[in-house]
């Protein structure tokens, strides 16, 4: 990581006090839902995002979800906690990703895309890895926001989209060329930097490091590389990524089967959007 990132990591403004709470709660062996509430209604832009995730395609409620009472008790703690963990670090950020052609937004709905595609595979092979998925799974873009804001003071957000596109499977070479790390490797930095828990920090340092993961963190780094893969940020969940994907997932030796069918239900939500 060169100085200049490392410096902008250092200089980033301490955690929002949701997140703190958050964290907190995170850690407590108390779950219990009316407390996980409370947290979010002290944040009125976390409760916005909250409703409109539930409320989306990706989710498929029969019914328009109204209150965050309602979406806390619909999507579940670790659903809840993603969403609201990543509403408000991208609020922390207040910037888009100019350098990846999308808008904090724009984020939002693709880590809602990897975290929900996280849960339609590991739900039939592992219920325990998919909750511990569930919010590296969304949040594991985060330092996208600090690598597009390099790439505009340096005048190059057109330059490093324009090579994104033309070669989207190699995103983390081209993010290696232009910055000497990856977005998760950033990503992890910037957890590290906020003391968030060495094993959400390490799960996501080596999502695009697999040769080198320790082996306590390589299935879960490993399921992640391969959602990533798949949900693209130039064209998620399209076919020729569900194709890489899946061929990754045979190479990791990860379920391939419920995995398919988790793309195929994802691609089938992506149409009612």
């Amino acid at each position: 990581m060169n100085e200049v990132l490392a410096k902008k990591i250092d200089s980033l403004p301490p955690l929002p006090k949701t997140v703190i709470d958050l964290e907190e709660f995170k850690k407590s062996s108390n779950k219990d839902l009316d407390t996980l509430l409370a947290i979010i209604e002290q944040d009125p832009l976390i409760v916005a995002t909250l409703l409109k995730v539930a409320n989306s395609a990706m989710f498929g409620f029969n019914n328009k979800v109204e209150t965050a009472s309602r979406a806390v008790n619909l999507l579940g703690v670790n659903f809840t906690l993603s969403i609201a963990f990543g509403s408000a670090i991208k609020n922390a950020f207040a910037t888009d990703l100019a350098a990846y052609s999308i808008s904090a937004d724009g984020f939002l709905r693709l880590a809602n895309m990897t975290s929900n595609l996280v849960s339609a595979w590991l739900g039939r092979v592992d219920g325990e890895l998919k909750e511990e998925l569930l919010l590296p799974a969304f949040l594991l873009e985060t330092g996208r926001f600090v690598l597009s804001s390099l790439a505009a003071d340096n005048g190059k957000s057109e330059e490093f989209y324009t090579k994104l596109k033309q070669n989207p499977l190699d995103i983390s070479k081209i993010e290696l060329e232009y910055f000497n790390a990856t977005s998760t490797q950033v990503t992890a930095s910037i957890f590290q930097h906020w003391n968030l828990s060495d094993n959400l920090v390490n799960i996501i340092k080596y999502t695009d490091d697999i040769e080198n993961c320790p082996g306590k963190y390589l299935k879960e780094a490993s399921v992640l590389n391969v959602a990533k893969t798949i949900c693209n940020v130039t064209d998620p969940i399209s076919d020729d990524f569900v194709e890489v994907g899946i061929e990754l997932s045979n190479k990791y030796k990860l379920d391939t089967k419920f995995l398919e069918k988790a793309c195929e239900k994802m691609q089938d939500r992506l149409l009612d959007e």
